[in-house]
């Protein structure tokens, strides 16, 4: 491997050395918050604007298996009771690019 001087790596990738050089090495990494987040059933529920997509949303993460039969009664009990704002509340777009950057 070559060895190659400061001043002739400047002169030939100068903007490399600048970016280099810069204050925090110039290295800026985005790290995507969001990757491999896997929402919760809140995280839908947050999303419907009516208490009878709540019940159907439930209804589907139950069917799918991803919520018990035992938790699915007990929010579609709530969301009768009470509407589905008493479990979350209302996420309105762009809440994700809010909440991970």
């Amino acid at each position: 491997m070559t060895r190659m001087s400061k001043k002739n790596f400047k002169k030939n990738f100068p903007n490399l050395y600048r970016e280099i050089e810069s204050p925090g090495g110039g290295m800026k990494v985005k790290v995507d918050k969001g990757k491999g987040y896997d929402p919760s059933v809140m995280d839908f529920l947050g999303r419907c604007s009516t208490d009878d997509q709540a019940v159907e949303i439930i209804d589907y993460l139950e069917k799918r298996g991803e919520i018990t039969a035992l938790y699915a009664d007990s929010l579609r009990k709530q969301v009768r009771e009470k509407g589905v704002r008493s479990l979350v509340g209302k996420r309105e777009p762009g809440y994700y690019f809010k909440e991970f950057g």
